[in-house]
């Protein structure tokens, strides 16, 4: 899950020009930083390996709008509608940026990031080509979390950057562009690179706590913002994805996550072993219930030597022992016209009946289909199953429950 986080050059950079990386193995912490051509920079390695491009301060610029009821980040319509809000607070035509809304934007004041379109399509082109395509666009800094000052850049091009939830402010690294901060940022924490260190604390009198540029780059790729919006991205799907991919990469081999892994596979081992212990002691149950049901037929019937359907040999020799004792059975021809004369309508006598020693058929009934209903009801009270097949009807002992 390493991250290669590359800082976009504010003017389109040659073939040979140099980009400005941080490689991350873990996302919280630098492990190489410098300079170097496209086709030289490093390439991340691992599980859920991304690219990030941080677009400079220098070259974002943020606007507060309103939305409209239903627009959103997903509306098709959505750049139409930030044209309209920002034609008249931008300072080149609209059709030349690229806009971007803020995190979890839905209707009501949200703040919009816009950029040269031209050149961003330019600088994610050059990586692409490359063989780093960006996963993610973030910006240097974006309007959100406490006020934090920034002193970056070289003494001889010095800037003090402001951001916080109001907004970003970029400014010269001047005593009198200092007077233009808010009053918030005289208590603010103040960051500043070594090499403009001494600048920014003689320009805002006070001490200021030194960041390198890298370590100012793996903040921003912790950012929620992503300006890989509209054409810049194939469709929201694709983003969720990404979002997705990237926390479930995460939860697999982030160190802070270890603890969580080692407890959920601690709960899978002991779920599976539960499972297996509770089959277990249903097979043994089983098994111990068929064993009953075999020695309760052997010791009844003594003669049975083999058991292979315990229940079905158990019936068999019942209806032999009644047989042989003279009792009639709910199988037998006489059981069977009794039900039949309590189950039909009084007054009516059949023409033949047959017995095969299952079914009883009986012709002549003359029964119409709404008489066969009552019929069949009170004969499954009594134990039997009939149907009408033409003018026959067939009754059948109906398997006990």
């Amino acid at each position: 899950m390493s991250s290669l986080i590359v800082l976009l050059p504010a003017e389109p950079a040659g073939p040979a020009g140099e980009f400005a990386f941080a490689l991350s193995p873990d996302r919280r912490t630098v492990q190489d930083h410098g300079a170097a051509p496209l086709a030289l920079l490093p390439q991340p390695r691992g599980a859920g390996a991304e690219v990030v491009a941080v677009v400079p301060a220098q070259a974002v610029s943020w606007h507060q709008v309103e939305l409209p009821k239903g627009v959103n980040a997903a509306t098709p319509r959505l750049r139409g509608v930030l044209e309209g809000l920002l034609e008249e607070r931008l300072l080149d035509e609209p059709d030349n940026l690229h806009f971007a809304l803020q995190p979890n934007a839905g209707t009501g004041m949200v703040w919009v990031a816009a950029c040269d379109r031209q050149w961003l399509r330019g600088m994610l082109d050059a990586l692409e080509g490359a063989g780093r395509p960006a996963t993610r666009i973030v910006p240097e800094f974006a309007p959100e979390g406490e006020g934090t000052l920034h002193a970056l850049g070289d003494p001889d091009h010095a800037q003090l950057v402001w951001s916080s939830s109001d907004g970003v402010l970029v400014l010269p690294l001047t005593a009198m562009a200092a007077a233009l901060l808010p009053p918030a940022a005289a208590e603010a924490r103040c960051c500043a690179e070594p090499a403009v260190a001494a600048l920014a604390e003689q320009a805002l009198h006070r001490k200021v706590e030194l960041q390198q540029a890298p370590q100012r780059w793996l903040q921003a790729a912790q950012s929620s913002w992503d300006l890989a919006q509209l054409e810049f991205a194939s469709s929201s799907r694709t983003r969720a994805w990404k979002k997705f991919a990237s926390g479930w990469t995460e939860l697999l081999a982030a160190p802070q996550w270890r603890a969580a892994r080692w407890a959920a596979a601690a709960l899978v081992i002991l779920n599976i072993a539960g499972l297996n212990a509770w089959a277990l002691k249903e097979r043994q149950s089983l098994e111990a219930k068929r064993v009953a049901v075999r020695q309760a037929l052997t010791q009844t019937f003594p003669n049975v030597k083999v058991v292979v359907d315990a229940p079905v040999q158990m019936e068999r020799e019942v209806a032999l022992l009644r047989q042989q004792a003279g009792v009639a059975s709910g199988r037998d021809m006489e059981s069977m016209l009794a039900a039949l004369s309590m189950a039909a309508p009084p007054g009516r006598t059949a023409a033949a009946v047959e017995f095969n020693g299952n079914e009883l058929r009986v012709r002549g009934l003359r029964l119409t289909a709404d008489e066969v209903r009552p019929v069949a009801s009170n004969l499954k009270s009594l134990g039997y199953g009939a149907t009408l097949q033409g003018d026959v009807l067939v009754v059948v002992q109906e398997a006990a429950p």
